[in-house]
């Protein structure tokens, strides 16, 4: 084992890092670890990699990656130079000269890729799990009962005349009177409250949830207490492609979807969307009684 390796390995132990937890942080295969620790630099495909791995195993273990460096450069033996092969030796360093710019040149290349990769990434979930305001449902317009011309009141009775002057009554049917509209039903986007969707359901007293599951996904649904706290767990479960279930509450509920892009909910027969990817998502329905 070199110094080097020697000092690393300490290092870790001391800040009670395992090889495996190190291969998770840097991404460097453990039987590559193993080998700096070890001073077995043969392993390792190349000098560039040997650099690049060591200065990762510094900075993981919050080392100075530029110490830890030189001190290899340091362990590394001093090249011998004989005068009849000068030229010869020339142009090897020449040729790792140009190899180490070309893997520099490359490394440099895949760190562009990366970043421009990861923003990739984060600009897709962000497009896709992306969910505007629903638009607020207007509530059924109901006529109003018809007005009768103020001027020419219906009376109850009406007067005919008949072919011998006289006047005989005719009854006249009271009109019944125009039922009292019922409120139409509203489900309402309210806000995204610390990763919890709240939707408001107006205009009834009791709160309907259809599940159609498209695919594999796992649901718990609690009942709300009046203050808005989580109360009785109703259903937890595994649901399958073709599931279906049905829940009618008097109360608020708080939904835990394990993937949103496998349920279909309906509240109240309102189709309330939940996303298209299969990303956990949590939802609050309010239930506002009048």
């Amino acid at each position: 084992m070199s110094d080097l390796g020697y000092i690393l390995r300490k290092t870790r132990l001391e800040k009670k890092i395992s090889l495996d937890d190190l291969q998770e942080v840097t991404k460097i295969r453990k039987r590559y670890l193993e080998a700096i620790e070890e001073g077995n630099y043969k392993v390792l495909p190349g000098s560039f990699y040997v650099r690049a791995f060591i200065k990762s195993y510094a900075e993981a273990l919050g080392l100075d990656p530029n110490e830890v460096l030189n001190m290899y450069q340091s362990t590394l033996p001093a090249p011998t130079i004989e005068k009849p092969v000068v030229e010869a030796i020339r142009k090897n360093r020449s040729s790792v000269r140009n190899t180490e710019k070309m893997s520099r040149w490359a490394s440099s290349l895949m760190f562009v890729c990366f970043i421009l990769l990861i923003f990739g990434i984060v600009y897709y979930y962000t497009y896709k799990n992306y969910k505007g305001t629903p638009a607020d449902e207007k509530p059924a317009q109901t006529q109003s009962p018809r007005i009768t011309d103020s001027t020419n009141p219906s009376p109850s009775t009406s007067m005919n005349a008949t072919g011998d002057g006289k006047a005989t009554a005719i009854a006249t049917p009271t009109p019944t009177p125009a039922p009292t509209p019922t409120p139409a039903v509203q489900v309402k986007f309210s806000a995204t409250e610390k990763g919890v969707d709240n939707y408001i359901i107006s205009g009834t007293g009791n709160l309907k949830i259809e599940f159609k599951i498209t695919g594999s996904c796992w649901i718990a649904v609690n009942a709300l207490t009046p203050e808005g706290e989580k109360g009785a767990l109703l259903r937890q479960k595994l649901y399958n492609a073709g599931d279906t279930d049905t829940f009618d509450l008097a109360s608020s509920a708080y939904l835990n979807v394990g993937a949103a892009s496998a349920l279909q909910l309906m509240v109240n027969g309102t189709l309330v969307p939940v996303g298209d990817t299969p990303n956990p998502k949590r939802v609050q329905l309010n239930l506002q009684k009048s």
